[in-house]
């Protein structure tokens, strides 16, 4: 089992910046992908960003050039820098995490943390 801890959400104007941690814990998998989705009120989970365990990165179009995801290997953590925040990126922001095991896949989520953009 892998646990995360999700960290950062919160209440921001529009324009502004939030910075969304992840810590994975448990059964850590050598190769793993880990991220975030996010689900606004009657809408469906989407994906946000992405990235494994060497570095390759992927965005949702939505967020290109104002979101930057990174992680820090050592400490199974992911950060989900988020910057010139919009009112649509109001969301339940979720991480994910991903392990890679031969041809095997496991899925993980965090409980979710809250992110408001309000003036």
């Amino acid at each position: 089992q892998v646990q995360l801890v999700e960290s950062g959400g919160g209440l921001v104007q529009p324009g502004g910046s939030l910075r969304l941690s992840c810590a994975a814990s448990g059964s850590i998998f050598s190769i793993n992908r880990m991220g975030w989705y996010r689900q606004a009120p009657g809408k469906e989970r989407e994906l946000v960003a992405t990235i494994t365990t060497f570095g390759p990165t992927n965005y949702a179009d939505s967020v290109k050039g104002r979101f930057t995801i990174s992680r820090d290997n050592a400490k199974n953590t992911v950060y989900l820098q988020m910057n010139s925040l919009k009112p649509e990126d109001t969301a339940v922001y979720y991480c994910t995490y991903r392990g890679l095991r031969g041809i095997s896949e496991y899925d993980y989520w965090g409980q979710g943390t809250q992110v408001t953009v309000s003036s």
